[in-house]
């Protein structure tokens, strides 16, 4: 059945919202984070703080991309005020392993006694520290955080060893908005 659709999106003290064409750009005291949100049905427009979806006679596709718009949209609002902080651990065993970022890069050496350093690219918006056997990831994008903290994990995936033994690497131990 079609009906009308419309949702709005409050935003918080210290928020600012543009539209442009199709991107938004949400602004805050954190930092910034842009999105492009394309559907040929669905419009959004930014009316006296708060950003509204809309959709004509829209169907069941519709509704679910409205209920996805919105979700994207109240964690771009949530990240520019209250960042997203992944947190990893890095865990060595048998070999010493060296961890350090450079720039946009993160390198591990001497993981499992290998000679050639594993080297992984950090998303850009994303701020990486490293403190001691922690490394926090922080960016006002959840999206950037998640998948920088994925690239550094997959980076240490063990093959053709016994997991329960060589339980060296890098994981995820706390994710933003959630703790594991």
């Amino acid at each position: 059945m079609k009906e009308d659709l419309r949702r709005e999106i409050v935003l918080g003290e210290g928020v600012t919202a543009q539209l442009d064409g199709r991107v938004l750009v949400v602004k805050g005291p954190k930092g910034e984070v842009s999105r492009d949100f394309r559907h040929p049905k669905i419009s959004i427009s930014i009316e006296s703080g708060k950003i509204v979806l809309e959709a004509k006679k829209g169907t069941k596709r519709e509704k679910t991309g409205i209920g996805s718009f919105e979700s994207h949209i109240k964690n771009m609002v949530k990240g520019v005020v209250d960042p997203f902080v992944y947190t990893l651990k890095i865990c060595s065993g048998h070999f010493p392993m060296n961890v350090a970022v450079s720039g946009q890069e993160l390198t591990i050496k001497n993981f499992l006694g290998e000679a050639v350093p594993r080297k992984v690219q950090l998303q850009e918006g994303t701020i990486v520290k490293i403190n001691g056997t922690d490394i926090t990831i922080t960016s006002p994008d959840k999206e950037k955080a998640g998948q920088t903290a994925a690239r550094i994990e997959s980076l240490c995936r063990i093959t053709n060893r016994d997991r329960r033994i060589f339980q060296d690497g890098i994981y995820i131990v706390d994710k933003a908005g959630r703790a594991m």
